[in-house]
């Protein structure tokens, strides 16, 4: 075991990343699916809307699993629902999902048909109840699309909440994160579409995303640098330091900046495999939350 790791943190390692990439992930593909619901352009991009959300389900379920597992006390998970704390980002994240899941549960049931086109439902109250949702697909989607960036967010405030730990105890894990999650959710809606427009959009979006974590992970190391001798040690860890080269190889050269240069070839007519990018970028917002996981655990206060 690593001595600059608290033993009771040790199941951090794949327990916690994992859901958080999965949460994100998820929070990505609904987000883009409900936007184009309100944006009135659902016909335009069908496999953001109707065929993507249909994996969202089972992303949140193994993601509670995996906290499920992390949990210490796990015949007493239940006590997260018996109040509400607004300062608890467990609490958030707890509600949150307990709202999304549902959710993209009925989104991947009143679009079925994009699978099964000869789908009826047979029982009567499920019948009236897709129809009630089909009606109200507008409400719906606003409620989603505020839940997913809540649900994104949440998955870096989780770690920037730990105050004890300055490599997570910064504000711009929440945007980072939610980014990311955006990201992965863009890359994945690409291998469900079907058009040439659809993929070049969302391939767009991509590149624009991955912009936007570029900055904000620069942004990061320059507040870090500037502030106090903790921080800048904390930073050290991916500036020459154990994490330099995993963050640096595998999260921003592998998972963001090769995957824009595939994406940006493919605008430019190039004929890149689509599958290509779409996996780099998943594997880089994997490695973000696990080496994030990892690192912080080494970062401490001086006493």
């Amino acid at each position: 075991m690593n001595p600059n790791i608290d033993p009771h943190l040790e199941i951090w390692h794949w327990h916690i990343p994992l859901y958080l990439f999965l949460g994100g992930l998820a929070a990505g593909i609904l987000f883009f699916a409900a936007l184009y619901v309100i944006l009135g352009k659902e016909d335009k991009y069908r496999g953001a809307v109707r065929r993507a959300p249909i994996i969202v389900p089972f992303l949140l379920v193994i993601g509670l699993l995996a906290l499920f597992l992390d949990l210490r006390h796990k015949p007493y998970f239940w006590q997260l629902y018996t109040t509400i704390k607004l300062q608890s980002p467990m609490s958030w994240g707890a509600w949150t999902l307990m709202a999304i899941t549902p959710i993209s549960v009925v989104w991947s049931a009143i679009h079925i048909k994009a699978f099964f086109p000869k789908w009826e439902w047979k029982n009567v109250i499920l019948k009236d109840l897709n129809e009630f949702f089909l009606k109200n697909k507008p409400g719906l989607a606003w409620v989603t699309v505020i839940l997913s960036v809540i649900l994104g967010i949440y998955t870096g405030i989780l770690f920037s909440a730990f105050n004890a730990r300055p490599l997570w105890n910064t504000s711009i894990l929440g945007p980072l994160f939610l980014a990311s999650g955006l990201s992965a959710g863009a890359a994945v809606i690409i291998l469900f579409s079907k058009t040439k427009e659809e993929i070049l959009n969302f391939a767009k979006i991509d590149i624009l995303l991955i912009g936007i974590e570029l900055f904000l992970i620069v942004h990061m190391f320059m507040g870090f640098l500037a502030s106090t001798q903790v921080q800048i040690d904390a930073a050290s860890l991916f500036l020459g330091g154990p994490y330099t080269a995993p963050f640096w190889v595998f999260v921003v050269g592998i998972g963001m900046v090769l995957p824009a240069i595939l994406e940006v070839m493919k605008l430019t007519k190039f004929k890149i495999p689509t599958v290509l990018p779409v996996v780099l970028v998943l594997f880089g917002s994997l490695m973000l939350r696990f080496i994030f996981a990892y690192a912080g655990q080494m970062s401490r206060w001086l006493y």
